[in-house]
């Protein structure tokens, strides 16, 4: 799987505890296959994280910073067979707006509605919570000129709803509003976003399930950006493994077998696209 041309990896959390030991190592990895990188963010400390590793680099790593919304609540959960702990964090719009003076934040994120996770008790409160909590971190990447990427997990409806409502009224971004990352949605679902501005992204669960075949052998090229979502779900033939932004080349691959294109005329898509929408 050799070329010539850059990769972006959309979405890779290096500020997480698992690459601590050896963030940099990762990087000059991905750097040595011409992949470049943008590190979501889902609480401030990690915020802050994915933007003290991005400034380490002239080029080529860039950050996004956001509040996810499992992040609104004490709770505990387990993902991917690991207990992961929260501690329930509210969104404060100056201090977030502070980091955004580093050139080397591209955009608001993860930010977005799971209703998933949602703890079993005042489920309605905790829904409009994490709607509040949305809002306010859509006006600030509105009033910043920066793209979202937002997350979605079982609240399509809702979100759909909510984008659609914030964005009518306002004046629209020629780069693109944002994207749905790992979308999960289908082709119907696909196009109601596309007409918002937004683009959808995929990961490595694409070359393990074939759930979302039949749309990305119709989505237009110039609506797609890829992701690994590291360190979850590593694509095959790293199943198993901690992901990395070098497996990205992964994705661009299995999008290229499913739509019977070149590998190469997907990187140049989904890298054109990223650069468009994050102002890259």
């Amino acid at each position: 799987m050799t070329h010539n041309l850059r990769l972006i990896d959309t979405h890779c959390h290096l500020n997480f505890q698992t690459y601590k030991k050896d963030t940099d190592q990762v990087i000059r990895r991905a750097f040595d296959e011409k992949i470049e990188m943008i590190i979501p963010s889902t609480d401030l400390k990690s915020s802050q994280q994915a933007v003290k590793i991005a400034e380490k680099y002239d080029k080529g790593v860039y950050a996004a910073i956001g509040l996810h919304p499992v992040h609104l609540q004490n709770q505990e959960f387990e993902e991917e067979g690991k207990k992961i702990k929260m501690k329930g964090e509210r969104f404060d719009y100056d201090v977030y707006k502070k980091l955004l003076e580093s050139k080397k934040v591209v955009a608001i994120g993860e930010v977005g509605l799971d209703y998933y996770h949602l703890p079993k008790e005042r489920i309605k409160e905790n829904k409009q919570l994490q709607q509040f909590t949305l809002l306010q971190q859509l006006e600030l990447a509105y009033d910043l000129d920066k793209s979202v990427i937002v997350h979605c997990r079982e609240a399509h409806e809702d979100l759909f709803s909510l984008l659609q409502k914030f964005y009518q009224n306002k004046k629209r971004r020629l780069n693109g509003c944002g994207v749905l990352h790992c979308f999960s949605g289908d082709w119907k679902l696909a196009w109601k976003y596309f007409e918002l501005n937004f683009l959808i992204s995929f990961t490595g669960l694409i070359t393990f399930n074939d759930q979302w075949n039949d749309l990305i052998r119709q989505c237009p090229l110039d609506k797609l950006i890829i992701e690994t979502d590291s360190p979850f779900m590593a694509p095959i033939p790293h199943r198993g493994e901690r992901n990395e932004p070098t497996y990205v080349k992964y994705v661009a691959d299995r999008i290229a077998q499913i739509k019977d294109v070149s590998f190469e005329s997907v990187i140049k898509a989904t890298t054109k696209n990223a650069k468009k929408l994050f102002q890259i």
